[in-house]
């Protein structure tokens, strides 16, 4: 499943029906040249103007988007939110997450790069035509396939900014797991490594329990249900499940304390 457990973990039956809440340097490698004043940042890679000097620099990122929004509009207002909001929750998902993984687990995390990669993996959307972005609706067919080369977008614009190849895969491959059922395309060889659950269920927790144009926000318990379905599906280890709902738990927990 990606990583490996050294014995029986005992982890138990992991009850879905859990009542839970949340809580909710100085350069872009040899092709890119960044601010000063942002080089020590990871928003260095969100401006517009980096952002425009990323798409330059890999023609892959025009062939992509040459259907949809061959003019290559940046929809600026509407990365700006989803920083703001999604990407700082999965940021915050992830570290609850890591935090409540066994020690052993733990020592196998790269905190860094997923954190980074947490934070940038939604970069493409910024290419998405907003109509589909925001479409209060079901996205049908077409749709679908504009909405899932996101992932592949925010990979492509970040290739050549000197992002570690680490936190490169772990945002090109945020929406796959260990089956292989994700998007976009991975061969036999793929591997869901355990940064890459992480990062795909906090992503997904996320979504579920925020509120988006076209859907109300789900509650934790509702959210857990339909993640549980992927650890029955054999796409995520129950140790990242459980330590989700731990997670989860701690705002219960620190209430009923007051």
């Amino acid at each position: 499943m990606g990583f490996e457990i050294p014995r029986a973990l005992g982890v138990g039956a992991v009850q879905p029906n859990i009542y839970v809440d949340r809580k909710r340097n100085t350069y872009f490698g040899n092709t890119l040249n960044a601010d000063t004043f942002e080089s020590t940042s990871i928003n260095r890679f969100t401006t517009e103007t980096a952002i425009k000097r990323m798409i330059e620099s890999n023609p892959k990122v025009k062939n992509i988007v040459k259907d949809f929004n061959p003019n290559l509009n940046l929809n600026m207002n509407e990365l700006r939110e989803l920083l703001s909001n999604h990407a700082a929750d999965t940021q915050n998902i992830t570290k609850g997450i890591i935090e409540n993984l066994p020690f052993a687990l733990q020592a196998k995390v790269d905190a860094k790069a997923i954190e980074d990669a947490s934070y940038l993996h939604d970069l493409g959307k910024v290419l998405i035509p907003a109509e589909v972005l925001n479409k209060p609706a079901k996205l049908d067919e077409n749709e679908t396939k504009i909405m899932h080369t996101h992932s592949e977008l925010s990979y492509e614009m970040l290739k050549n900014s000197g992002l570690n190849d680490k936190t490169l895969k772990l945002i090109r491959n945020h929406h796959q797991n260990a089956k292989r059922t994700g998007y976009p395309w991975v061969d036999q060889n793929f591997n869901a490594d355990l940064n890459l659950q992480i990062l795909s269920v906090a992503d997904k927790y996320s979504a579920l329990t925020e509120k988006r144009t076209y859907k109300e926000p789900m509650s934790p318990k509702q959210a857990l249900t339909i993640i549980y379905q992927d650890v029955k599906e054999g796409k995520m280890h129950p140790f990242v499940f459980k330590a989700l709902v731990n997670y989860a738990k701690e705002p219960i927990l620190a209430s009923s304390n007051v």
